[in-house]
């Protein structure tokens, strides 16, 4: 395991014009349980399988304490996304697999909650998203993969100023079936990444 310097300073905190980024707290369960319950006919096409206890209190302890340790750890940095001027939980994203070394290299994945889908601010997240990996964990790659029929995954992404690399064949276990994914990347010191602004 890796222990970089950020890691080791107050949980980050990302603003960017409309939302902000944070780590989750023991507080933000109801509203987590509550987007995600409103969501999930929306949300299950394009994630793993929900277990049984997926939204019980326990289960949400769990993952917050799973959260932290990677954090801490240097693995992951899982962020939720908040409306800056009302406070809203709109959805998460994660940074996740951060490797140093040879590689520098990241993944990012990505929901919303369907009320706010196409309003713009998971393009948000994704910047304050980039930023904070060529940034402040000054990583060179960022990947990320997307089921071909996720219109707006791709939409996201490819605004955001990923290039589609490849197809990889059956990749993840999305709610309950092998499905292949397009994997995205953008690269720091491409022109046009917007990687250091």
């Amino acid at each position: 395991m890796f222990a970089l310097p950020f890691f080791r300073r107050d949980l980050p905190s990302l603003r960017g014009d409309r939302i902000t980024l944070r780590l989750p707290e023991p507080s933000d369960y109801r509203a987590w349980s509550t987007l995600r319950l409103a969501s999930r006919a929306f949300l299950e096409p394009w994630e793993p399988r929900w277990l049984p206890d997926e939204l019980d209190s326990p289960a949400w302890r769990q993952r917050l304490r799973r959260t932290r340790e990677d954090f801490e750890q240097g693995l992951s940095a899982a962020f939720l996304i908040f409306e800056t001027r009302s406070g809203k939980l709109l959805g998460g994203i994660t940074v996740g697999n951060i490797r140093h070394g040879v590689a520098q290299s990241c993944q990012i994945g990505y929901w919303i909650g369907e009320r706010y889908s196409g309003q713009g601010y998971m393009q948000e997240a994704v910047r304050l998203a980039t930023r904070f990996c060529f940034g402040q964990l000054m990583l060179h790659r960022i990947e990320a993969a997307c089921i071909p029929d996720n219109a707006r995954s791709i939409h996201v992404l490819e605004k955001a100023g990923f290039q589609r690399e490849g197809l990889l064949r059956s990749y993840l276990r999305i709610n309950g079936s092998w499905q292949d994914h397009y994997l995205y990347a953008l690269i720091a010191d491409e022109p046009g990444s917007k990687a250091r602004g």
